[in-house]
């Protein structure tokens, strides 16, 4: 347990180590699009280490109550996330929230975006589905999680300060499902405050569980429907 919580911390401090002060201010995660390419092989050497010491090796099966709730991400190599971070005209992301409700096996993805000079904020939610994947045909589930998007929210929620509520959706369209394959996610490392896992694409996400009274508006007004 002790070298768990060492690599742990170890890991945090490291990512923590590459935000800026502007990414500790708006929440934002980081991601491997400037890193160095020693830095994003430590920070990769540092989460396969993490995973090997999974408190909760099946976290389906015997923890799957520690998923429900509100996580905050820190790190990605996700293409979704490394295309956030590309913004141009001066819009930064700040907070990606993913909440996960197990009650309706639903969950959802929230992305937010701000003008470095607060002349615009906004975000990106995403909706989804899931049910447990049971792999090779094991009688019991494992780690892994099929996925269903359902609808992608692009919203306007401030225009130099002033709430623009006519803004906020400004476009709601289906969300696009890959092409002759089903998402999946397998968790890789679960405990009581950080998750490690990785998608279908092999992009790592590592997040932290986040206190509901912290999450800014949007993403509590959010959370409030999905558990109605």
């Amino acid at each position: 347990m002790e070298k768990r919580k060492r690599l742990k911390q170890e890991l945090l401090e490291k990512i923590g180590e590459l935000k800026t002060s502007t990414d500790v201010k708006f929440g934002s995660p980081i991601t491997d699009v400037n890193l160095e390419a020693t830095t994003v092989q430590e920070i990769e050497r540092l989460t396969g280490k993490l995973e090997a010491q999974n408190p909760n090796l099946f976290p389906l099966r015997y923890a799957v109550e520690l998923l429900d709730g509100v996580w905050h991400l820190q790190y990605s190599t996700s293409r979704e996330i490394r295309s956030l971070s590309k913004l141009k005209y001066g819009l930064k992301v700040g907070g990606v929230y993913q909440v996960i409700d197990l009650k309706t096996q639903s969950f959802f993805n929230q992305a937010f975006v701000k003008h470095r000079l607060g002349l615009i904020s906004g975000y990106v939610l995403i909706t989804a589905t899931f049910e447990v994947a049971k792999q090779n045909n094991a009688p019991l589930p494992d780690k892994r999680l099929n996925i269903d998007f359902k609808k992608r929210y692009l919203a306007i929620d401030k225009i130099s300060g002033v709430t623009t509520p006519k803004l906020n959706p400004l476009k709601i369209v289906p969300a696009q499902n890959p092409k002759g394959r089903v998402p999946v996610f397998d968790i890789t490392y679960l405990d009581e405050t950080l998750r490690i896992g990785r998608g279908g694409d092999g992009g790592v996400y590592i997040l932290s569980k986040s206190d509901n009274t912290n999450l800014p508006a949007v993403v509590s007004d959010q959370l409030a429907v999905t558990n109605e």
